[in-house]
């Protein structure tokens, strides 16, 4: 139990620099390349990938996390599949609602936090059967 807790509240803390990374920097590309916010969000997400992974591969599941490369490999497909489900989810909401992009932006990160804890613990971060 000791130990997810640890590692929740780890997540908790890198997910947050993430989020506001990614946040940071998709309202930056807006306001200041004048960046549409579905492009922006794709930048945001780049960059927030590596602080992502960086801090849940040293910090959140450090202790069962195998080989860096293969955890990247698994990881990069768990960020992707989220971001796919964040930008659709995005685009329908900026088209169909009148709420202002960066409050929808930071709704949807947090909302698509849980899932990215559950499927990083049980499979991107596991160390291999033959590790």
């Amino acid at each position: 139990m000791r130990v997810l807790i640890r590692q929740l509240s780890w997540f908790i803390i890198v997910g947050c620099a993430a989020a506001a990374t990614h946040w940071l920097v998709a309202v930056s590309c807006v306001r200041g390349l004048s960046l549409q916010p579905l492009w922006a969000n794709v930048a945001g997400w780049a960059v927030a990938f590596v602080v992502s992974f960086s801090g849940h591969f040293l910090l959140t599941f450090r202790h069962q996390a195998g080989a860096w490369h293969e955890a990247a490999r698994r990881f990069f497909f768990v960020s992707a599949g989220g971001f796919v489900v964040n930008e659709l989810s995005y685009a329908w909401l900026l088209h169909h609602t009148d709420v202002r992009y960066d409050i929808l932006l930071a709704a949807i990160l947090v909302g698509i936090a849980v899932l990215t804890f559950l499927v990083s613990r049980l499979w991107a971060f596991r160390r291999s059967a033959a590790a």
